[in-house]
């Protein structure tokens, strides 16, 4: 037993000795350094971009170019053009018996209705209105007596000579009218249009009952002499809720014609602006 372990304690160092001892590897051989050259270029030129390339030719058929545009022939200074024929206006017609009937009983805003057919009496009497240097306008101030006859007229302007003496001779071959609807003199301010343009239309009645506006005045007008006291502004007078009733049963009913003439009026004075509801 002695002898086997020797043996085999003998095996185990002759084989770490002889056959598998460890032995140290030599080192391995240095490396050479190696060296990077870093080369930067310039950048290259940018090239330009293709032209595109033309667009195939159209197999369809050429468009048609429009017709020409016929321009009007000038007429030569051998030939002048026409002369233009000048606007003209009929006289209206005179007023019937009817309207001078209730124009010799309507008492309302000193005889509207009287004033007005007087004016339209003396307009038709006058004949046609044609454009040129014989038209224009003529206001008058008048005075009716009583009975109806003439006791005053006169020219407070005209704009033109013929439409003056054609609206006095229309009043001086007038026949005698009707009493004034009060039973006392008429006196008011009339202009007679004699333009192929503008014609005096049937007044609005719809507003007669009620009282006339405050007239104004300039609250800080002064003469630099007197004292100073402030004017303060009438307000307008209420009527009376029943003598109000009365007088709007005594109205006529207006007519589109009236409606029309008024607002001519307004729009020849004040503008587009001024026939706005509640204006």
């Amino acid at each position: 037993m002695a002898i086997s372990l020797a043996l085999h304690a003998l095996v185990f160092i002759g084989a770490f000795t002889h056959l598998g001892a460890l032995t140290d590897k030599p080192d391995p051989p240095a490396r050479e350094p190696m060296v990077t050259v870093l080369t930067i270029r310039p950048p290259e030129p940018e090239k330009p971009a293709p032209e595109p390339a033309p667009p195939p030719p159209n197999a369809e058929a050429p468009a048609v170019p429009p017709p020409p545009i016929p321009v009007p022939e000038v007429a030569s200074a051998a030939e002048p053009a026409a002369p233009r024929k000048p606007a003209a206006m009929a006289a209206p017609p005179a007023p019937t018996a009817e309207e001078w009937a209730f124009a010799s009983t309507y008492k309302l805003k000193n005889s509207k209705g009287y004033r007005y057919t007087w004016g339209q009496q003396v307009r038709s009497m006058m004949g046609t209105a044609v454009e040129g240097p014989d038209q224009g306008m003529v206001r008058f101030r008048v005075e009716i007596a009583p009975d109806g006859s003439l006791t005053r007229l006169e020219t407070l302007w005209s704009t033109s000579p013929v439409a003056e003496r054609l609206a006095r001779q229309a009043v001086g071959s007038m026949p005698q009218w009707p009493p004034t609807p009060t039973g006392k003199p008429l006196i008011f301010e009339k202009t007679i249009s004699f333009t192929p343009f503008a014609s005096d239309g049937p007044p609005l009645y719809k507003d007669d009952c009620l009282p006339d506006a405050p007239v104004f005045s300039n609250p800080f007008a002064w003469d630099g002499k007197s004292a100073r006291v402030p004017v303060q502004a009438k307000p307008a007078e209420k009527p009376d809720p029943q003598t109000l009733e009365d007088c709007l049963k005594q109205l006529p009913k207006d007519s589109i014609e009236a409606e029309i003439a008024r607002d001519q009026r307004l729009m020849d004075q004040w503008g587009w602006g001024a026939i706005k509801p509640g204006r």
